[in-house]
């Protein structure tokens, strides 16, 4: 663990954000853990202690205009600088394409995509200083967009251009960014999918699963804690070179090129 390190990482209080918290608990002196709900944001924040960082926890909703400027300004103080930050946050509803209501679609774009680019524009200039590195998460649907889930990828795919753009200022300001396309990822929430889908259709949850892996053509639903990993590579010495990339974890779902 570095010393002298702290990062930022949202949507900590459940799934790939807790998971990459509890993973960068082993390489950075102080993480900030930002979320919507304090009490699950405490018990991550108590495991990452366990793991022996600090933590500090903020319950902001990161799409409020100043959430971002909150989040940064209590790093910086807490702190003083900012190495990474890894933009995890943004549930966007899984509705079809027909039926997503304006509020939905506003709702979305404004936690998503808006609280990444606020969050890692206010951090920018720390970034600097340290040399630091930004991820912003996206996923599938991004290049593989879909009518049953239009808002996810049209949010995923506005990631996506989003982090390229942020990298390529990143060139000039000595800033790494990269985003992360994660596939299938078994969370509370596609649990909890899975399981009213199974009742909506008479079988198991069990049969649910078997279906929707056969749909996907994997093995198996990916981890959180496979997820954490990639995110840990990204803003580790290792991967300093790697900057502009969108980087696929799918377990293979994807066959396109």
């Amino acid at each position: 663990m570095n010393n002298d390190t702290l990062a930022i990482v949202t949507g900590a209080s459940q799934g790939i954000g807790r998971a990459t918290a509890l993973r960068l608990a082993r390489d950075f002196h102080t993480l900030v853990l930002v979320a919507r709900q304090r009490e699950r944001l405490e018990d991550t924040a108590a495991a990452v202690r366990r793991e022996g960082a600090r933590a500090l926890v903020i319950d902001r909703d990161l799409s409020e205009p100043d959430a971002a400027s909150h989040v940064v300004d209590a790093a910086l103080a807490a702190h003083g600088r900012i190495d990474a930050v890894l933009n995890i946050a943004g549930a966007v509803p899984q509705v079809d394409l027909f039926e997503m209501t304006d509020e939905q679609w506003d709702a979305g774009i404004a936690l998503k995509l808006h609280g990444a680019r606020r969050l890692t524009m206010r951090a920018w200039d720390a970034l600097k200083a340290s040399g630091g590195a930004v991820v912003l998460t996206s996923g599938n649907s991004a290049t593989v967009p879909k009518a049953p889930y239009a808002a996810v990828g049209t949010i995923n795919a506005a990631i996506v251009a989003l982090a390229k753009a942020f990298a390529e200022r990143g060139t000039k300001d000595g800033v790494q960014v990269n985003s992360v396309l994660p596939g299938p990822v078994m969370t509370d929430r596609r649990r909890t999918y899975l399981e009213t889908w199974a009742t909506a259709h008479d079988m198991s949850t069990e049969s649910a699963t078997r279906t929707f892996l056969a749909q996907a053509g994997i093995g198996r639903y990916g981890t959180p804690e496979d997820i954490a990993e990639l995110m840990a590579f990204l803003v580790s010495p290792a991967a300093r070179w790697l900057t502009g990339a969108q980087l696929r974890m799918d377990g293979g779902e994807v066959q396109a090129i």
